[in-house]
């Protein structure tokens, strides 16, 4: 399959992977035709890009179904998450707690990190999503820097939990298009401080996921909110999801805003090493993810379009790259492949 900006996406082309509403449901299910009544709604509804089957690109992006029905099934049942922390419902709560730490679970012992960060959906429920990316991504992250298994919980846990402080606070400035007023952005800074309270009322809740709820915010330098830690004040697991949370945010579209393109988004991160972030958890971050996604069509340096077939791990900006045939055959000798860490003169100069 390759991934396709939808600006780029022709009729008749066929689908390569399912589109999923904000609640786990198909919006639009793998193998249809895309005619233009689909894609022009698609484009209405806040989709930016798609996965397209291309046989000379069959042997990119396998689906993992297991990782799919279970972030699926979170994503259904967050406001019954949200609901029974918040009002301290035990066995709710117990439940809860289950669907989330199955998802960590698989996410740590099974999961693709090249196979899940970029799921295509739309962004009507963007809270619910945005905090399940979150978790997924903190989860690899955590894997990468050796958590070990109830670490991954309780990093896992808070992540996708971060922003249950936001409950507290009127949908009128959640949910504003226009800039904030200086009154609502301080309320909206007290997050981290309503999600801490309504957490340490749940004894279920772990010392660490709590940190993470709280210190998400809080940056390397002291700038952050809601109480300018500094440095190693801020525990490992406030860092990282940090840093993914402003990944995450970043790459989904909200009503005020684009999505930032993956290499956009990538290189926010590395340059608030030091600043914003911890250089250590930038560099596992650098480490972890790629810049460029699997089947994505890149702009070389010597002026040929191709397409990332696979990651060179540590290297995130030199993957290999396949080139097609100009004249769009398919078969064995229709393309070519350049290793980039092989090709040291060329670059990635853009994303097309």
């Amino acid at each position: 399959m390759r991934l396709e900006f939808m600006c780029n996406v022709k009729e008749n082309e066929v689908l390569g992977k399912n589109i999923y509403t904000s609640e786990g449901t198909i919006l639009l299910k793998a193998g249809v035709s895309l005619n233009s009544f689909f894609i022009d709604k698609l484009k209405k509804i806040g989709v930016s890009y798609v996965y397209i089957q291309d046989e000379r690109l069959d042997d990119v992006l396998a689906i993992d179904d297991k990782l799919v029905e279970l972030k699926r099934l979170t994503i259904k049942n967050m406001s019954k998450i949200v609901k029974n922390v918040f009002n301290k419902d035990k066995k709710g709560l117990h439940d809860s707690i289950e669907i989330l730490e199955e998802l960590i679970d698989y996410v740590a012992e099974n999961g693709d990190v090249n196979d899940l960060l970029f799921d295509v959906k739309t962004y009507d429920n963007y809270t619910y999503l945005h905090c399940i990316d979150t978790g997924i991504m903190s989860t690899f992250l955590g894997v990468n820097m050796k958590f070990n298994h109830l670490e991954l919980r309780e990093l896992g846990t808070g992540a996708i939990l971060h922003d249950i402080g936001k409950t507290k606070i009127p949908n009128s400035i959640i949910n504003k298009t226009s800039s904030l007023t200086k009154e609502e952005f301080e309320e909206i800074k007290r997050h981290p401080i309503y999600g801490k309270e309504i957490l340490e009322k749940n004894y279920s809740i772990s010392d660490n996921t709590i940190k993470v709820v709280s210190e998400h915010h809080e940056r390397f330098d002291g700038k952050g909110y809601p109480n300018g830690l500094t440095g190693n004040a801020i525990s490992k697991f406030g860092k990282v999801v940090g840093v993914c949370d402003v990944y995450a945010a970043v790459t989904s579209n909200r009503s005020y805003r684009k999505r930032f393109k993956p290499n956009d988004a990538y290189e926010l991160i590395l340059s608030g090493s030091g600043t914003m972030f911890d250089d250590e958890i930038v560099q596992k971050f650098k480490n972890t993810f790629s810049i460029y996604p699997l089947g994505c069509r890149v702009i070389l340096s010597n002026s040929i379009e191709g397409y990332v077939v696979k990651q060179n791990v540590g290297f995130p900006d030199r993957p290999v790259i396949r080139v097609m045939d100009e004249n769009g055959k398919t078969g064995a000798n229709s393309f070519y492949e350049i290793n980039l860490m092989n090709s040291i003169n060329i670059t990635i100069i853009g994303i097309a």
